[in-house]
């Protein structure tokens, strides 16, 4: 199933306007690197020391809601989760510093965007169907939205598989998949959700089977459990992605700051259209 990309989206998402800077062009890396700090994504991020470690005790003792659908990511310690958060970050464990603020190395986010960017090169010389999903409505949005233009227009088949079709979830009553410009959310009480869960991929992956997902939370954990090739995104204080390419499941996490204003992942996209045909 494909859907156009001024298809019906979920009411009550407003998201801004893009502007010029969403346009592809050459940037000097300098203008790049200083956006990813001023905007957010990288420098301090939203998520201090605590919460990190709290999230990664959280992965590492089994807890679904950390795991984001994958299997096998709680095998490691509590330390060496913290070391590949570090390297995938840019900064240095420190297994005694228990509280503070996480600092993020702009270098490995841009250098992660230009990765992900030559596999989606690779997409639209293949012309592969892809499925684009967030369960961060928030923030990533517009990326993915602005990205999936850019992809169409370069001969990607973006699917929409089991859109609109409302399942129960208990208490938490009917949850359904709809889609804003092409890009999947999980939708409840007439909201866009924020959700770890790989329910919604999974749902979406029996009905249709993309060549690549591009997504983040349990839409991304779920496509790589699944086998599907993934490129995502993970958050310092969500590191089960970056546990799943440490153990060679999947090769493309961009680990950045997730919930910043969605107009300020401009130089993500910049970085990723460089590397389209």
């Amino acid at each position: 199933m494909v859907q156009s990309m001024s298809a019906s989206q979920p009411h009550l998402l407003r998201l801004p306007k893009p502007d010029d800077r969403w346009i592809p062009r050459p940037y000097p890396r300098e203008v790049l690197l200083d956006a990813l700090i001023s905007g957010g994504m990288a420098g301090v991020v939203t998520h201090p020391m605590d919460n990190v470690l709290w999230k990664i005790g959280l992965l590492c003792e089994g807890d679904p809601g950390s795991q984001f659908g994958l299997s096998g990511v709680d095998a490691l310690t509590e330390g060496q989760v913290l070391r590949l958060v570090a390297e995938a970050s840019g900064f240095e464990p420190d297994p005694a510093r228990r509280f503070g603020p996480v600092r993020v190395d702009p270098e490995p986010v841009l250098r992660a965007c230009e990765g992900a960017g030559e596999r989606l090169a690779l997409a639209c010389e293949r012309g592969e169907s892809m499925i684009l999903a967030t369960g961060h409505p928030t923030g990533l949005p517009l990326l993915y939205m602005e990205v999936g233009r850019q992809l169409v227009a370069r001969g990607v088949e973006l699917l929409t598989p089991f859109d609109g079709t409302p399942w129960e979830e208990g208490r938490r009553g009917r949850r359904e998949i709809r889609y804003f410009h092409s890009v999947a959310m999980l939708i409840g009480h007439g909201s866009a959700l924020h959700t770890h869960s790989g329910e919604p991929m999974e749902r979406m992956l029996a009905e249709a089977r993309s060549d690549l997902v591009f997504a983040d939370h349990g839409f991304a954990g779920a496509a790589i459990e699944a086998g599907v090739d993934t490129v995502s995104i993970a958050d310092v204080n969500d590191p089960a992605l970056i546990v799943a390419k440490h153990q060679g499941r999947t090769e493309h996490v961009i680990v950045m700051d997730d919930n910043v204003r969605p107009e300020a992942y401009w130089p993500c996209f910049q970085a990723i259209c460089s590397r389209l045909p």
